[in-house]
């Protein structure tokens, strides 16, 4: 029997947690902490979430049951009193370059419908439905660009980029490099063409038939032949090597990048190609006729580029009744002034959520790629708040990732809303601010991984007090104030001026170097434009290295280029830098074959260890034999992916442990040789934590092992999937990779909140990496929110003084103590109560 308000735990076994029983009261602000994989999100994702919506989807037809992305059943005895659930995760905002801000709270919609129904339009046009308002239909798109707003083409300048060198010396860059290169070569040759004096000098009517030509003719190819002995060979009508067929180096490109499954080929050939505003929408997307109804003096391209503060301001006098036009219509329509009124009246209260939540500064039209995964869970608790359900539980993963201190109020009155409207809001949490709010606190430890998922504490925040196990109880009661370090004090300064770029306009801005700096400000306050954007940006270009990170997948790379172009320059002290390391929250892998070890390289020398055995070199097996991507070692069954997709009629296709080899991904005979008594599958099962300690006698693998456990990862086992690592995660793995490097100094790291998912006590243990870079020489520059990295910086560059708009500028740079004393910083006042202690 359940107890009345309360949901009550029973045996929860799911992923770390040992059997947990637990009661937490409904109706309430209830925060999970603990260190970072401690187990707090299998009790409230892997286990509350997950029950509720088994629960629910029992409800469901088995036919509709398929378009759920299902979680795994949980292990757990019995869960009673459980409301029905909402889970607002973090996730990296996916989505194509369609997916907007308007579309992903529905405002779009809104809008589309108040341009077709109270729209103004020209003289004699007829109504258009909303579809024809939307870049994403036929009724709408622009015809000429098909809603990309933008048109690409190929130009003989894209195609060759230098015309002193000869067709034999790759003049046409954008042909491929290989042997399909040479063939096309080879086939102008049996065609007469010159390939052996600069492209320059060719006639322009064989230079564009070359480039451009629609014709594909197939001509005898002689290999390895001067011109002058293919044209004897053609005249003998000898034999030839093979038969070509030419395809001009235009339909190449418009080809491979339509075509080609491969990204990077995609990517190869987009910089050959010129991209340039569409003539006939002007970069709008939308054809003609939808672009030309107006309201309140914008087309709907244009009122979806503003801030969503000046929507508010443009939309509050329709709702109120108030607006002058509407007073005119009053006149003449009475039914368009009805419906003007009511969409409006709508569109002003969901944008005052997003207002609430710190989002003004973000347009409709902002891509949804473009959002950090904070922003992205924000406007996803909007559209919550709109839709008024009672008596469900909110699940909610880490809400104030991203969020300056000074949003963090607006954040917890937003759940306040959720909660007095009847629900309960489950929230895990590392944001101390956050956790002092809770009307409750679960608190699961005490270590990560095997070391945790146990229940320490469930009660009231102030009970925490009295629980010496666990870790949050410390930093939450402030028992370690902050303790003084002593600032770097900085010979050099790396200088931008007149950085252009989002809401930086003229920007000029210093970074000392060998030392740690903390740039701050509230959400949109141009944080990122500066340091992951600009920064980034200039580095590569003063380094040689123009190109944005490798390995982009994306299908729609050449309408990335959203961004304002960059304009700026770095005017001093780059020549103290040699080498610069992005480290940000990427995936490490886009497949589960990805994983820790693979990426850190430790696997490689592990598979090494196992080949060295003396069994494995009677069997004369080499190192390849203990990988699951090669055939020989792998299960045959499963092929060394561990698991089988098992389709079920009716139902979503699920995943279950490989029958043949129990889910280790190896075959039998692999599986037989040990190293230290353990096979090859159970080394990949092993936490980072264990593995440290087995590896111990191998410096090798034992000091990669050491750095993730000393920047907080010592609960993710090694063969952990990349697929399941949070972007925060990612990120420290970079930096642990990063760490293993012989370090000599002058080398520049940028990280973007790398404190992102982290329990206060492993930010300490972050925090200590960092402060090793900056005392082996190097210059570290973060985006930060955390009081405590950012009272410990040697220097710190406030962004503001808001958001979008009203940001853009440094409102002060200084040690941490000059900035906490600044009338004008919204970061002073937090700043200055971590530096009393």
């Amino acid at each position: 029997m359940a107890k009345e308000g309360y949901v009550v735990v029973q045996g929860a076994r799911q992923n770390n947690l040992k059997n947990v029983s637990v009661e937490i009261p409904r109706d309430a602000l209830v925060v999970f902490t603990g260190i970072s994989g401690s187990g707090k999100s299998s009790l409230a994702f892997g286990t509350l979430y997950a029950e509720a919506q088994r629960r629910y989807l029992e409800s469901v037809s088995p036919y509709a049951r398929r378009l759920f992305n299902q979680m795994p059943i949980p292990e757990v005895d019995a869960i009673d009193g459980l409301p029905p659930a909402v889970a607002l995760q973090q996730q990296r905002s996916s989505g194509s370059t369609r997916s907007t801000v308007g579309s992903v709270t529905t405002l779009s919609n809104l809008l589309r419908m108040l341009y077709s129904r109270a729209g103004n339009y020209p003289e004699g046009q007829e109504l258009l439905y909303a579809d024809a308002f939307s870049t994403n239909t036929p009724e709408g798109a622009c015809p000429e660009c098909h809603g990309l707003g933008k048109v690409y083409s190929v130009t003989e300048k894209s195609l060759v980029p230098d015309d002193s060198l000869t067709i034999r010396e790759r003049a046409i860059a954008a042909w491929p490099k290989a042997w399909q290169g040479k063939n096309l070569r080879d086939i102008l040759v049996t065609l007469g063409y010159d390939v052996d004096i600069p492209w320059k000098e060719l006639p322009q009517e064989e230079k564009d038939w070359i480039l451009f030509t629609e014709e594909t003719p197939t001509v005898p190819v002689f290999r390895d032949r001067s011109p002058q002995e293919v044209q004897q060979a053609l005249k003998n009508n000898e034999q030839p090597s093979y038969k070509g067929t030419y395809t001009s180096a235009k339909n190449y490109i418009l080809h491979t990048y339509a075509n080609s499954p491969s990204a990077s080929m995609k990517k190869r050939v987009s910089e050959y190609m010129v991209g340039s505003t569409c003539p006939t929408c002007n970069g709008k997307r939308l054809r003609p006729e939808s672009l030309s109804v107006t309201f309140a003096g914008y087309d709907i391209a244009e009122i979806a580029q503003l801030p969503l503060k000046q929507l508010n301001a443009i939309f509050k006098p329709y709702s109120e009744g108030s607006a002058s036009a509407l007073k005119k219509l009053a006149k003449t329509n009475q039914e368009k002034v009805l419906v003007t009124q009511r969409i409006a009246e709508d569109f002003v209260s969901r944008i005052e959520v997003l207002l609430d939540l710190g989002l003004g500064y973000l347009a409709l039209d902002r891509n949804t790629p473009t959002l950090s995964p904070g922003e992205h869970q924000r406007l996803r608790l909007a559209t919550q708040v709109r839709s008024n359900l009672f008596g469900v539980v909110y699940v909610l993963d880490e809400p104030s990732a991203g969020l300056h201190p000074a949003d963090t109020a607006a954040l917890l009155r937003t759940l306040a809303m959720l909660k007095d409207g009847g629900n309960s809001i489950f929230v895990v949490e590392h944001e101390l601010d956050v956790v002092r709010q809770a009307d409750w606190i679960v608190d699961v430890g005490p270590d990560a991984g095997e070391g945790g998922g146990r229940i320490l504490y469930s009660g009231p925040p102030e009970g925490l007090k009295d629980c010496a196990a666990s870790k949050t109880r410390a930093h939450l009661f402030n028992e370690n104030p902050f303790q003084q370090t002593s600032r770097k004090k900085p010979q050099h300064w790396l200088k931008l001026e007149g950085v252009t770029r989002n809401n930086l306009n003229q920007l000029d801005a210093a970074f000392p170097i060998g030392a740690l700096t903390s740039v701050t400000g509230v959400s949109g306050s141009g944080k990122s434009s500066l340091v992951s954007q600009a920064l980034v940006e200039l580095m590569k270009i003063h380094l040689g290295n123009p190109t944005s990170e490798e390995n982009e997948e994306s299908e729609e790379l050449l309408q990335q280029e959203t961004e304002q172009p960059l304009s700026g320059s770095i005017t001093a002290g780059s020549e103290h830098l040699k080498r610069m390391v992005l480290v940000n929250q990427k995936p490490i892998g886009r497949t589960p074959r990805s994983n820790l070890a693979t990426y850190t390289g430790l696997f490689d020398t592990v598979r090494k260890l196992f080949a060295k055995t003396d069994l494995a070199k009677s069997r004369k097996y080499k190192a390849g034999r203990f990988s699951f991507n090669v055939g020989k070692g792998r299960c045959p069954n499963c092929e060394g992916e561990g698991a089988v997709m098992v389709e079920l009629l009716f139902l979503p296709s699920v995943y279950a442990p490989c029958p043949v080899c129990d889910g280790t991904r190896y075959n039998a005979e692999t599986l037989e040789v040990t190293y230290n008594d353990k096979n090859i599958a159970e080394v990949l099962n092993m936490t980072v934590t264990e593995a440290t300690d087995f590896f111990k006698a191998e410096a090798r693998v034992h000091q990669p092992l050491q750095l993730l456990e000393d920047v907080g990862l010592g609960y993710l086992r090694l063969g952990q999937p990349a697929t399941e690592l949070s972007g925060g995660e990612a990120q420290r793995i970079k930096l642990a990779k990063e760490l293993q490097r012989q370090n000599n100094g002058k080398t520049l790291y940028v990280l973007d909140e790398p404190t992102t998912g982290l329990h206060p006590t492993d930010v300490e243990k972050l925090q200590l990496q960092l402060n090793h870079l900056v005392e082996a020489g190097n210059t570290v520059v973060l985006v930060e929110h955390d009081m405590q990295v950012i009272a410990a910086s040697d220097w710190v560059i406030d962004m503001g003084p808001g958001a979008g708009d009203e940001g853009g500028t440094i409102v002060i740079a200084g040690t941490p103590e000059e900035i906490a004393v600044s009338k004008t910083s919204k970061t002073a006042s937090y700043l200055q109560e971590v530096l009393r202690g």
